[in-house]
């Protein structure tokens, strides 16, 4: 199983790095920056429906800051939902903050209920890191999800991504009679090679979620990376090769009944031809996304020396080598799909 580092390093966001998010118009004024949440007056333990510690706390602030804090919060959901349009949040609350009490980020997670339907929605509030965000980034850019956050100087918000999370799926669904074994194994293959391709760790079965589309006659599977804090930091190749991690040991054992060498191999060439094709179609993105990480430091150099030199011996490539940080790596590492 690959080893993770027990503490990661949080890097802020530099300024190359917010002038392309401020280009992108992911960069915004808000009224609410992750420090002031920090100021809430008292927190509860919440426990889930079988009443277990969930670890997270919900959090409270005092009467004075309470009202502030809600139309605060209603302001940032519109600017992540609809571009600032608060006629959206008329008849919107904010039902519960929670803040995660594990973890690098210790992130909050916003609650918003709809008063005239009780449908509700989540979205984040974060300390900003900027390996994160290049996740985030590169993900929007290279996957076939779109992904919706935002930046506010050293604070980050994301949306919430809908899905099973994939150790739940493994657990309650997996040998479901009605489970396509064949396309479920099809896309976990696809995920194992976009998170290899751009460098992207960590990916066990608590960091992605299964998201099920139903068809006319059939079921389609995606899945989602929801953690991006490990974009591009550790130095071993395995970290960034979900099949290795053996919470996923229930879908590898699945694809083994299931799939065959060659088939493994097709779906590999489609996604790497599918990311070529994303790359293609962003280059100016891409390029300056690229530019800002291969200037950036978001690794210690140990890892980036470790790394380059696994990267070197499994491409058959000595241009690894050559690479000085993560974002070198990021970059040879999709070089070596348009080569082909």
């Amino acid at each position: 199983m690959p080893v993770i580092s027990r503490k990661k390093l949080v890097y802020s966001i530099r300024k190359r790095l917010q002038s392309y998010l401020t280009q992108y118009d992911r960069e915004l004024i808000l009224p609410v920056q992750y420090e002031d949440l920090l100021r809430y007056s008292s927190a509860i333990v919440l426990y889930d429906k079988r009443e277990r510690d969930t670890l997270w706390e919900t959090v409270f602030f005092t009467g004075a800051e309470t009202e502030e804090m809600q139309l605060s919060l209603k302001a940032i959901y519109a600017q992540l939902k609809a571009d600032g349009d608060l006629s959206i949040t008329k008849h919107l609350t904010i039902d519960r903050v929670d803040l995660c009490t594990y973890g690098n980020t210790k992130p909050f997670r916003i609650r918003i209920r709809n008063l005239v339907n009780d449908n509700f929605d989540y979205f984040y509030i974060k300390r900003a890191d900027a390996s994160r965000v290049y996740g985030l980034e590169l993900e929007h850019i290279l996957s076939p999800n779109r992904i919706n956050y935002i930046t506010s100087g050293q604070t980050l918000v994301e949306e919430h991504i809908a899905g099973i999370p994939g150790d739940m799926f493994f657990e309650n669904q997996l040998y479901d009679p009605t489970l396509n074994p064949i396309r479920l194994c099809k896309e976990f293959i696809k995920f194992n090679e976009r998170c290899f391709v751009r460098l992207l760790g960590d990916m066990h079965s608590s960091n992605f979620v299964v998201d099920i589309t139903p068809d006319f006659d059939e079921v389609y599977y995606r899945i989602r990376a929801i953690d991006f804090d490990q974009q591009s930091y550790e130095g071993r190749k395995s970290v960034y090769m979900p099949q290795y991690y053996k919470q996923n040991q229930p879908i590898i054992e699945l694809g083994l009944r299931y799939m065959t060498p060659e088939s493994v191999r097709q779906y590999q060439i489609e996604e790497r031809a599918l990311i070529a094709s994303r790359i293609r179609a962003e280059t100016v993105r891409i390029h300056e996304l690229m530019e800002a990480m291969r200037q950036d430091e978001i690794a210690p150099e140990a890892n980036v020396h470790r790394l380059r030199e696994e990267l070197a011996q499994h491409y058959r490539q000595d241009d690894f080598l050559q690479c000085q940080r993560m974002g070198d790596l990021v970059w040879r590492s999709l070089a070596t799909i348009l080569a082909h």
